[in-house]
């Protein structure tokens, strides 16, 4: 890592996590493999703060430390990058545990439960499938028939909102967006 960590994929430390490092990565790593209208890649990062905020609009109550597992929701992708479902499919176990042993050490090493609760798990992946509709249609040529068929029903968004979180962000903007709203939780 840039931080000058060294973090071992197959028994990952919590003490090998830096919260730059994520930041750094997931603003690198490109959603929908770059197949993103936009002058930049649409960044796991944005992605991340998209969920992050409409998970916020669900539940206006929801504790800080579980709006940061919102927020890191994606974190293992820092690493091992984003992959389409269909191939994390085809790949299979191999790929979830991995996934899972980063997880847990990122949430270690943030103050948060190892596993989280179900109502947060459910919430997080209600308000992905709303963010990955919107992706899906407004960036990455998607029909709404479509969409409706991988993701669900849209969500009903300020389109104020879905224009700043829908127009892909330059790396170094998303990066110090991410580290800001990682901050505000982390403080609260």
């Amino acid at each position: 890592m840039l931080s000058g960590r060294r973090l071992d994929l197959l028994d990952p430390s919590p003490l090998d996590i830096e919260i730059e490092d994520i930041a750094h990565g997931l603003a690198r790593v490109a959603r929908w493999n770059g197949q993103t209208r936009g002058a930049h890649i649409y960044s796991v990062a944005q992605h991340a703060l998209f969920v992050e905020c409409i998970a916020r609009q669900r539940e206006p109550n929801l504790d800080r430390r579980l709006r940061l597992a919102v927020l890191l929701h994606d974190s293992p992708e820092y690493v091992i990058g984003d992959m389409i479902t269909p191939f994390k499919a085809v790949i299979g176990d191999s790929y979830r545990a991995v996934e899972a042993r980063l997880h847990v050490a990122v949430r270690l090493r943030f103050g948060l439960p190892p596993a989280l609760p179900k109502e947060v798990k459910r919430l997080i992946k209600a308000a992905d499938r709303s963010a990955a509709y919107l992706e899906a249609t407004r960036l990455a040529g998607f029909d709404a028939a479509e969409a409706r068929r991988f993701f669900g029903r849209p969500p009903a968004l300020a389109p104020a909102l879905e224009r700043d979180y829908l127009d892909p962000w330059p790396a170094n903007r998303v990066e110090a967006r991410f580290l800001k709203r990682f901050r505000e939780l982390a403080a609260e």
